[in-house]
């Protein structure tokens, strides 16, 4: 079964280098992916985490769409509570000029990190209760038609740019569905409400001016490589990252980016293992073959219209071999 296949780009700062290193491998992977026939590539917004480097979203699609010439871009997504809509109106007006039919813009409503991060943002606490009146006012100045009188996006009025609601619950379900917009669900991360979130939007959704029925996006963490057992180092490496990072959360004001890789294994014993698998609930893991018939399942379980996949490699190299892999793979299958 085909479907279109995008990628979920996290900008990982690998231990050992720079966000300047970062960018030169996001440019890198967008490129691969426009190569080898991907939709789109989305980057998401996080604060004060050491390992990932898009926190300046709406900069960084600035940079990729330089260096690329179709491949769709955008958020997955901008965290609106932490912005003034107006704001996001004129960065992805701004985009959406520079790269007229190429720019996506997928809302959030959680801070993107913790509560000393959301003070240093300059979050009100309660800013995510006005979330769906906040991603209207977009809507109306990406449209034209602005709720907020004498009030236009320069750049933005009129650029249409598409809106997609992401979410891990049902909330962001039931918004999407009464605004009539495209749901991407955080399933590479939060799998736990993945079902009942896509039902929920597929019963209540109400058509719209942007989309006439349900579009839902699941995402799933790939790691494809020449063979299973390089491809399960790989998902080691990723194991260890994320319980490294985990583990750091519960930290500040320490040092943890140089924790060995025994360490991390420690951590993995100790019970973080545990809270990363949850995490990884949606993985496929191995050969080209492997994944391919992964994401086939996938695809006939959740009736997904589009997977947006997180190449979870550690190192460059290795998410750039399993973007290529993984395309080759779907490609050979017949639709």
């Amino acid at each position: 079964m085909r479907v279109p296949l995008s990628i979920l780009d996290l900008a990982p700062i690998a231990r050992g280098q720079s966000a300047s290193d970062s960018f030169a491998n996001s440019v890198a992977l967008a490129q691969r992916a426009e190569e080898f026939g991907y939709l789109r590539v989305w980057y998401a917004e996080h604060h004060n985490m050491a390992s990932i480097a898009s926190s300046a979203t709406s900069v960084l699609i600035a940079h990729i769409g330089a260096h690329t010439q179709t491949i769709r871009l955008g958020a997955g997504g901008v965290m609106l509570p932490n912005h003034a809509p107006l704001l996001i109106a004129e960065q992805f007006g701004t985009l959406a000029a520079m790269y007229p039919g190429r720019i996506d813009l997928g809302l959030g409503r959680a801070p993107g990190s913790d509560q000393n991060t959301m003070y240093a943002l300059r979050r009100d606490p309660r800013s995510a209760d006005t979330f769906p009146e906040d991603v209207l006012e977009l809507q109306g100045y990406l449209t034209g038609n602005t709720r907020v009188p004498g009030v236009d996006a320069v750049p933005g009025k009129g650029s249409d740019v598409p809106l997609y609601i992401l979410g891990s619950s049902l909330f962001g379900a039931q918004l999407a569905a009464a605004l009539g917009l495209p749901y991407a669900f955080a399933s590479h991360f939060a799998p736990a409400a993945l079902e009942a979130a896509l039902a929920v939007y597929r019963r209540e959704f109400r058509p719209s001016e942007q989309l006439g029925k349900p579009y839902a996006i699941a995402g799933v963490n790939v790691i494809a490589a020449d063979t299973e057992s390089t491809a399960r180092e790989l998902l080691q490496g990723i194991r260890r990252v994320r319980a490294i990072s985990l583990y750091g959360r519960g930290q500040r004001g320490q040092n943890t980016e140089n924790l060995t890789d025994e360490q991390a294994d420690q951590l993995l014993a100790a019970g973080l293992g545990d809270q990363v698998d949850q995490m990884l609930t949606y993985a496929a893991v191995g050969t080209p073959a492997q994944v391919s018939d992964y994401l086939d399942n996938f695809i006939r379980h959740t009736e997904a219209d589009e997977v947006i996949v997180a190449h979870q490699a550690p190192n460059i190299e290795g998410r750039l071999r399993s973007v290529t892999l993984l395309a080759e793979a779907m490609q050979a299958v017949p639709a």
